[in-house]
């Protein structure tokens, strides 16, 4: 049992070591060589559990999913509209991406042309999926005006979240993504929300901000 603990010690620091080195040189920029040093473990311990990098990209990929579902289901506790667990998502990914060194891997490794193995699907249309689904569940509660299309709209709400992160990486520190993202919530709940329900959503961006910021 000790010596598989370990293993599962080792595997995840090796995990960790190549998000960080991923999320900071990019994919094509590092090498197993650099992972190795990273984690400060031999080659044999890293091809033990990887044997390729394509393996360690997977894994990210694998994790960033597992966490967004998760995520999801979190957010959808009974009481909440579909439209605040969709809010309370996108914040805490954001946050977690900011303190995450694997979800920040796993969108730079997406946005890199990454394509996880089957039956994983491409982290963006794992997302729209999700969005969409809330979307849908909103419309039928009527926290979205009746003339909107939610395929669009699922579809540009994470080209936004995404392209804010994508972005903020090169510009501002992570930490400024609660921010940015309750900027982002600003401007869809203006154009989405119909007018006598729009204050309460507002009020709940500028809440989850706070509740999500840095401290």
């Amino acid at each position: 049992m000790a010596r598989q603990v370990r293993a599962e010690q080792t595997r995840a620091t090796i995990i960790t070591a190549a998000a960080d080195l991923f999320d900071r040189q990019g994919y094509e920029g590092t090498s197993l060589g650099d992972i190795v040093e990273h984690a400060r473990v031999t080659r044999g311990a890293l091809y033990f559990h990887f044997a390729a990098k394509e393996d360690l990209a997977h894994a990210i990929l694998e994790i960033q999913s597992a966490t967004c579902r998760r995520l999801a289901r979190d957010t959808e506790i009974r009481g909440r509209t579909s439209l605040e667990a969709l809010m309370r998502l996108t914040f805490s990914m954001a946050r977690r991406s900011a303190e995450d060194p694997v979800l920040r891997a796993g969108l730079r490794l997406a946005t890199g042309g990454a394509r996880p193995r089957p039956p994983l699907s491409h982290p963006f249309t794992e997302w729209t999926d999700i969005v969409a689904a809330r979307l849908l569940g909103a419309a039928e509660e009527s926290d979205v005006q009746p003339d909107v299309d939610l395929d669009v709209v699922a579809h540009s709400l994470v080209c936004f979240f995404v392209g804010t992160r994508v972005v903020g990486r090169s510009r501002e520190p992570a930490a400024r993504q609660p921010r940015r993202t309750a900027e982002m919530w600003q401007i869809l709940i203006r154009g989405l929300v119909p007018v006598t329900r729009r204050a309460r959503y507002l009020s709940l961006a500028a809440r989850l901000e706070r509740e999500t910021a840095p401290v």
